[in-house]
Order: structure tokens, then sequence, then C-alpha cells
């Protein structure tokens, strides 16, 4: 790993952000119109439309303009420069299924890894013009000219705690059973948004399962850089080395996500 001082870390963050203008451009013109679907996987409906090609394609571009020796893991293409240690991950509709459906709860996802070391991550949702950003410097709220700094909230019991996840039907038995009928409050759909609401300090815990790294690695400079905890199930943190399905538990508060993580390994 090379060591990337905060000057180049700016450079990328600006232009992550031009990422995701562009790509918004192209996002918004298709959101709520009528849009062919198709499915990626044959056992399950799994939906992508060409608002989703045509983003991913567009920043792609940019990249390989910009930064050609860059790596890029993206959903809808196949890997580039899979060797190279500075890697953008790209998720040009995160919660395709709320986007098909006219609802506001998808978001770009962009991020840039230095090797398995989160140096941004960017979610944008276009069509309401919010944007969160994530970095070591910090993370940060980005609506109607303003930039707000982020904090995730403190509760250290799980009583107290609200609860967020995008579809029950990513868990099997009683995991989730076992751990929502402890909480005060849980709510099910908002995929990226989940985790950005959570940096903000609106809700306290997600835990979801059937992931992958892009639906995941963006959002965890957004989380961190406010100072809350993500991990996979077992407590270990994710790397773009990570492989398979990614199970996560994020947190704004380190003891709740300890209790957490005991109430998974006894389910």
């Amino acid at each position: 790993m090379l060591l990337v001082t905060s000057t180049k870390v700016n450079e990328f963050i600006t232009f992550a952000h031009e990422l995701a203008e562009a790509s918004g451009n192209i996002v918004r013109r298709y959101f709520r119109r009528t849009l062919t679907l198709e499915s990626k996987d044959e056992e399950r409906f799994n939906p992508v439309t060409q608002a989703d090609r045509e983003s991913e394609a567009v920043m792609r571009e940019m990249i390989e303009e910009r930064f050609p020796t860059h790596a890029i893991l993206g959903e809808e293409q196949t890997d580039t420069n899979r060797g190279a240690s500075m890697r953008w991950i790209l998720d040009p509709i995160d919660g395709t299924r709320s986007f098909v459906m006219g609802l506001p709860l998808w978001g770009t996802l962009i991020a840039l890894y230095d090797g398995n070391t989160p140096l941004l991550g960017i979610m944008n949702q276009p069509f309401i013009e919010e944007r969160f950003e994530g970095s070591a410097g910090g993370s940060f709220h980005l609506r109607g000219g303003m930039r707000t700094p982020l904090k995730t909230r403190g509760c250290r019991n799980i009583r107290e705690a609200v609860l967020g996840a995008t579809d029950p039907a990513m868990f099997s038995g009683q995991i989730f059973g076992n751990l929502a009928e402890r909480v005060k409050m849980r709510r099910f759909g908002g995929d990226c948004y989940l985790y950005c609401a959570l940096a903000a300090g609106w809700l306290d815990t997600i835990v979801e399962a059937d992931l992958r790294h892009y639906d995941v690695l963006p959002l965890v400079p957004i989380v961190e850089g406010a100072g809350g905890i993500i991990t996979d199930w077992n407590g270990k943190p994710f790397s773009c080395e990570t492989e398979g399905e990614f199970r996560t538990v994020a947190t704004g508060d380190i003891h709740l996500h300890r209790t957490i993580l005991k109430i998974l390994e006894d389910s």
C-alpha cells in the first residue's frame, strides 16, 4: 500500500463528486419512467435496468480517462485492473427495487480503496439532491448548498435501539427474530439509506445479510467517518478481499455492537 497524502485524498474526493454528478444526470432521467426490467439471476428475480448500465458505464469511462492504472470493481460490468492497489467500487443504483417502484430509497455508491484501506465513500441520491460523503476526515451530509458533519448517536441499551434491515428474506430461521424482539423499534426497507441514516444519528443499528462488496464497501467510510462501527457477524472488518456473502452489523455505539454480535452468535 502506498502512502496517500491528504491533498491527494481531497483530489480523489472531488473527483468522486464529479462521478456522482455525471451518473446522477443519467439515473435521474430514468426515475419514475416506464422501464424494461431484466434479471441478472436465473434462480431469483434480481432486477437491472438501462439506468444501472448507463450510469456505471459513464463512471467507468471517467475513471479510465483520469486514472487509467486504477482498478474498477462494479456491479454491472467485469472488473478491470484487479491487481492494482487503488480500487474504485461502484454500485450505480443500490436499491434497484425501490428505483423501479418509484420510491426514492436508492442511491449511487462510489468508493475508493488503497489496497484494503478505505479512502472515501459517497452515497448520492440525485432525485432529492442529497449526498453523503465519508473519509478519514469525517462524514458529511450535503444538500441545498449545506455541508453538515455527521455523528452517530450513543445507544448502549438494545431495548432503546432502533434497528433497520432492508428485507426479512435476507435471514433464515430465527436469526433476525431473536434480535428484532429485543429492540425498541424495527423498520424494513432502505438499502444504502439505512447506513447513511445511522451515520447521521437517526437510527442505532443495522443487521443485514446476502450483500456483495459493492453494496457495503462504499458505505464503510461513511459509517466509520461518523464514529460508527461496521463489521461482519464475527466482528471482522470488511475488505476488498472479502469473498462471497457480506453479512453486516453496523452500529453507532461500540457497546451495542458487542451486544448484537453476541445475540447473533447465540442464534
